[in-house]
C-alpha cells in the first residue's frame, strides 16, 4: 500500500498489535483454504451447529465443501459464474458458499426474507448461473424456490431436503485471474441511493482480512461459542461474525431468526461471543424487563454492537445488564464490514467507534476533499486491504466513491479524537438503518409512487429506542383519496419487512421550496412530532 497522504491519520492501535504485513502474511490465500485450514488444525472440533441440533465438525465441513464443489461443477457452474444463495443462516448455506468459492465462482448470498420483487431485481442484475434456496428451514425460501421452479438438491454436508436449486440459466462467466487480491469471493448486494441494488465485489483478501480479527484485543479461539443470529447474507453477519468465528476455530451457532428469549437462554447456557445490532440489545433488555428475568451470561467474554449507531443510554444499560464492556464497531459492506472498534476505555455513554484497524488509513476531509484540522468534523475517507473491488456492472457508481488512488468516500461525517478514536457525527446520505439493515429513501419512495393514487412521496428516518424507523409522507394525485392502511397493504408484498414504513402520513401537499424540492427538514420535524 502506498504511504498515507499529507494529513492522513495513521491507524491508531495498541503497540502489541501485528503490523499489516504480518496480518496479511498470516491470511490463507483463498476463502476455501479457511475450510481446509480448519480441518488440519481442529478436525474434531464442532465448526457450526443449528437450533435443530444439527452440527458439523471442521474436518467434516472441509470434506463436504470439496464434495459439494464437485457437485456444483456437475451442475454446470464454472469459474466466474455467479451462484446466488437465497438463504437464512444454516450449515447448508455455508456449504454452498464455500463450494462455489472453491470453483472460483462468485457466491451471492441473499436474504430469503426479501420480497419477490427484490429477489428478482438482484437475480436480474447478477445473472446467476444457478440459484440455491435453503428450503429446509425457511418458508420464505420455499416460496421463492417455487417461483423459480427449483427442484430438490442433495449436497454433501447439507441435510436431505435442505436445499433446492434452479435450472441452469444463461450467464457469462467473469474473468478470474488467480490472484486472491483481485478475484471476487463474495458478491453482496446493498441498496443504492437510486433505489437500484448495488453488488459489492469483495476479494478473498478483503473477507479474510476482516475474518482474521486484525486489531482485536480478544480473537475467537477453539474454546469459544459464537452466537450468530446476524444474517450471513449481510456483511456484518458474514465476515465479522461467521467467518471470524471459523477463522479462530470457534463453534459458531447459526441461528436463522433473532429471538430475545432464545438469546437470553443461550447467554445463560454459556455462549462466549455475541455480536448484534442495537435493536437486538434493546429487545433483549425489553424481554428481561417484561418477563422479570435477570440476565445471566456466565461465560460471555465479548459483546459487540454495530450495524447502526447506538444511543448512549442503551449502551450504558446493556453494559450494566451484562456486567461487561460493550464493544462498539463501525463498518460497511464496501469495506467487508469492520473498519474500527472501540477501545477498552470507551465505556458507558462513550459511543465512539474506536480507531481504525491496522493497515486502514483514514482521512477527514471538507467538501472539496481537503484534509481538515484534527478534531474537526468532515467526511470520512478510507483506504485499506479490505476495500471493495467496486460495484458490479456499475462503473459510474464506483467512480463516484473510489478515487484513482484508492480512497473510498464513505459519505459519513466524523471526527478523530486525540486517542485516534473515530466518532460518527452524521450521515451525508439519506441512509436509514433499521435493525442494522440499510434502507434508502429513494427505493421506498419509488414503490409508493407506483400506487396510482400517489403523486409524490418522501421518506424520513426517525430514531426510536436504539433503532430507526421509516416514516413516509405522501401527496395524493389530484382528486384521489387513499388511506394509510391501503398504502401499507400495497407495500407489503413489494418491500422487505424492515423497509416497511412504521407510519404513512397523507398530506394534501408536501412542503416544497420554490424550485420544487421537497423540504425534508420540515418533514423530519413533523415525523418527530407524530
Amino acid at each position: 500500500m502506498a504511504g498515507a497522504a499529507a494529513g492522513t491519520i495513521a491507524a491508531a492501535a495498541p503497540a502489541a498489535l501485528n503490523s499489516l504485513a504480518e496480518i496479511l502474511a498470516e491470511l490463507p490465500p483463498r476463502l476455501v483454504d479457511l475450510a481446509r485450514r480448519g480441518a488440519v488444525r481442529w478436525p474434531n472440533q464442532i465448526a457450526m451447529s443449528e437450533p435443530s441440533g444439527a452440527s458439523v465438525t471442521y474436518g467434516a465441513f472441509a470434506t463436504a465443501v470439496e464434495a459439494a464443489s464437485a457437485r456444483l461443477r456437475a451442475l454446470g457452474i464454472r469459474a466466474g459464474d455467479r451462484v446466488m444463495i437465497v438463504n437464512e443462516n444454516c450449515i447448508a448455506a455455508g456449504v454452498v458458499f464455500f463450494a462455489a468459492s472453491a470453483l472460483d465462482a462468485w457466491p451471492t448470498l441473499v436474504n430469503a426474507r426479501l420480497s419477490a420483487r427484490e429477489i428478482d431485481t438482484i437475480a436480474g442484475h447478477a445473472e446467476p448461473r444457478r440459484v440455491f434456496f435453503t428450503v429446509g428451514l425457511s418458508a420464505e425460501a420455499r416460496t421463492h424456490a417455487e417461483r423459480f421452479g427449483a427442484t430438490p438438491c442433495d449436497l454433501p454436508g447439507a441435510a436431505s431436503g435442505a436445499l433446492a436449486v434452479s435450472s441452469a440459466r444463461d450467464a457469462k462467466p467473469e474473468l478470474v485471474t488467480g490472484d486472491p487480491v483481485r478475484d471476487v469471493t463474495a458478491l453482496i448486494y446493498t441498496s443504492g441511493t437510486t433505489g437500484m441494488p448495488k453488488g459489492v465485489m469483495l476479494s478473498h483478501r478483503a473477507c479474510l482480512y476482516v475474518a482474521s480479527s486484525p486489531g482485536a484485543q480478544r480473537r475467537p479461539t477453539p474454546e469459544d461459542l459464537v452466537y450468530c443470529t446476524l444474517p450471513i447474507a449481510h456483511i456484518f453477519g458474514l465476515t465479522s461474525t461467521w467467518l471470524r468465528g471459523l477463522y479462530g476455530g470457534a463453534h459458531v451457532m447459526l441461528t436463522p431468526r433473532f429471538s430475545a428469549e432464545h438469546l437470553a437462554d443461550a447467554l445463560e447456557r454459556g455462549i462466549t461471543i455475541f455480536q448484534g445490532v442495537p435493536q437486538m440489545y434493546a429487545k433483549l433488555l425489553e424481554y428481561a424487563r417484561a418477563s422479570g428475568r435477570k440476565l445471566k451470561a456466565p461465560a460471555l467474554r465479548m459483546a459487540t454492537v454495530g450495524g447502526a449507531p447506538i444511543e448512549p443510554e442503551l449502551k450504558e444499560a446493556v453494559e450494566q445488564a451484562l456486567g461487561m464492556r460493550l464493544v462498539n464497531g463501525w463498518g460497511m459492506t464496501e469495506f467487508a464490514s469492520t473498519v474500527s472498534r472501540s477501545l477498552p476505555q470507551h465505556v458507558g455513554r462513550d459511543i465512539s467507534v474506536g480507531p481504525v484497524l491496522p493497515g486502514i488509513e483514514v482521512r477527514i476531509v471538507d467538501e472539496r476533499g481537503r484534509d481538515v484540522p484534527k478534531g474537526q468534523a468532515g467526511e470520512i475517507w478510507l483506504r485499506g486491504p479490505n476495500c471493495m473491488l467496486g460495484y458490479y456492472k456499475n462503473e459510474a457508481a464506483t467512480r463516484d466513491v473510489l478515487t484513482p488512488d484508492g480512497w473510498y468516500k464513505t459519505g459519513d461525517l466524523g471526527a478523530v479524537a486525540a486517542d485516534g478514536a473515530l466518532s460518527i457525527v452524521d450521515r451525508i446520505r439519506d441512509l436509514i438503518i433499521v435493525s442494522g439493515f440499510n434502507v434508502y429513501p429513494a427505493e421506498v419512495e419509488a414503490e409508493l409512487t407506483a400506487h396510482p393514487a400517489v403523486t409524490l412521496a418522501a421518506i424520513i428516518g426517525r430514531r426510536r429506542a436504539g433503532n430507526e424507523e421509516v416514516i413516509a409522507f405522501v401527496q395524493p394525485a389530484l382528486g384521489a383519496r387513499v388511506s394509510e392502511a391501503e398504502l401499507a397493504q400495497f407495500l407489503k408484498p413489494r418491500l422487505a419487512p424492515y423497509k416497511q414504513p412504521a407510519r404513512i402520513v397523507v398530506l394534501e401537499q408536501l412542503p416544497a421550496a420554490p424550485t420544487g424540492k421537497i423540504l425534508k427538514a420540515r418533514l423530519k420535524a413533523m415525523a418527530e412530532a407524530l
